[in-house]
């Protein structure tokens, strides 16, 4: 679009504009507005719909929505609790991941129901004083500018601070050059069906050549089925459909409930996270390895600590937004370390089985595996040399 054109239409000027209403969004939104600030939530879906996303977490993320303050009947609505998760690999034993649950059963993990809650982040978010706009397309970023295309046209809006919470293909990642090629190449497929009677509290991860499968017990007596999937099953994905492929690898022999939803890449990898009045929240912010089930976490502590440089930005504090930076690598860069590892042993199914057999015949270092998978201790403990020894030894 030519410079004259924009200058002949009004621009719409905001403190902060949030493209994306994700719960990485949602929740920014929140933590800025009960501070005064203005806030405005792009979003191109006109109503929730389901599609290709996380639904397990550590207790941590229950944490983070308590601290946002939501309620107890609201989260007892939203998450089911989950005693462990069993990982099954061909020729090991299980190995049952309790994120902490063995010493305190009140910090269970969790199965979330995702129209529900994402329904309440944006409630919480609208409810503190953000304008939620939904069914609008943000069809081009040049920071602090945005096109945004709706039901009443076109229009341009001008932000103080710009936050893209806009997932894996972040159209405000591309538009600051700051997007890279991701180090997988793996697609997920996802999907639900009706909960076994006999289920129990657990939940599973499933793990064969070229891939694995979580299944996560979630409200409405559903279970979620996430398949995650590389090499050889790519192959078949672009042949054979992802009907063909599900037929195959689905271990429940349920019937869905609802569509086969998928993303590729499942990774996200940028260079970086804040810049010159923007920065990236969630899946946005890079995203590496959905076997660990961090992926909500890592929206929800993301959101809070851009919130909190926002404000501390817009109160005069003019390197805040860098220092976000800085708070996201130094809380995570010891995790996508861990991850790295943990797909290094998944693309090796012997060398995995090598090591879930010496998870499940020693009980402190399973523990110490199951804490830092949930974020209850630093990531760092899994990257000692000692742990590694402890783990790896005969």
């Amino acid at each position: 679009m030519s410079s004259a054109g924009r200058q002949a239409r009004s621009v719409e000027r905001r403190e902060v504009v949030i493209v994306g209403g994700g719960p990485a969004g949602a929740v920014t939104a929140a933590w800025l507005a009960r501070g005064g600030r203005d806030v405005l939530v792009l979003d191109r879906s006109p109503t929730w719909r389901w599609k290709a996303c996380g639904v397990f977490a550590s207790p941590t993320a229950v944490d983070e929505l308590r601290r946002l303050g939501l309620d107890q009947a609201t989260i007892d609505a939203i998450a089911r609790p989950v005693a462990a998760m069993r990982v099954e690999t061909a020729g090991a034993p299980p190995v049952r991941l309790t994120y902490g649950a063995e010493r305190d059963p009140a910090k269970a993990a969790v199965g979330f129901d995702r129209a529900g809650l994402d329904t309440a982040l944006l409630t919480a978010a609208s409810d503190a004083g953000a304008e939620v706009r939904l069914g609008g397309s943000v069809q081009e970023v040049d920071p602090p500018r945005l096109v945004v295309v709706d039901g009443e046209g076109q229009h341009d809006i001008e932000a103080r601070v710009l936050v893209g919470a806009d997932g894996i293909r972040s159209i405000v990642a591309r538009s600051v050059g700051i997007d890279r090629q991701p180090v997988l190449d793996r697609t997920a497929l996802t999907y639900h069906v009706a909960l076994p009677p006999d289920w129990g509290r657990d939940a599973r991860m499933l793990v064969f050549d070229g891939g694995y499968c979580g299944l996560a017990p979630v409200p409405g007596d559903r279970l979620n089925v996430g398949i995650v999937l590389g090499g050889r099953w790519l192959r078949r994905l672009r042949t054979e459909g992802a009907a063909a492929v599900v037929a195959e690898i689905d271990p429940t022999g349920l019937t869905r409930c609802d569509r086969i939803e998928g993303a590729a890449p499942v990774a996200h990898r940028v260079s970086r996270r804040a810049g010159d009045g923007w920065l990236l929240v969630g899946d946005a912010a890079g995203f590496l390895d959905p076997f660990t089930g961090e992926g909500l976490h890592r929206a929800l502590v993301s959101a809070r600590l851009a919130a909190t440089a926002i404000e501390r930005h817009l109160a005069g504090r003019t390197f805040d937004l860098a220092d976000y930076e800085r708070r996201m690598r130094g809380r995570f860069a010891a995790k996508d370390i861990v991850s790295v590892i943990v797909q290094g042993f998944l693309a090796r199914p012997a060398a995995f089985g090598y090591a879930a057999r010496r998870l499940a015949a020693r009980r402190a270092v399973r523990e110490t595996m199951s804490d830092v998978m949930g974020d209850l201790v630093p990531a760092t403990r899994a990257i000692d040399p000692r742990f590694l020894a402890a783990l790896l030894r005969p």
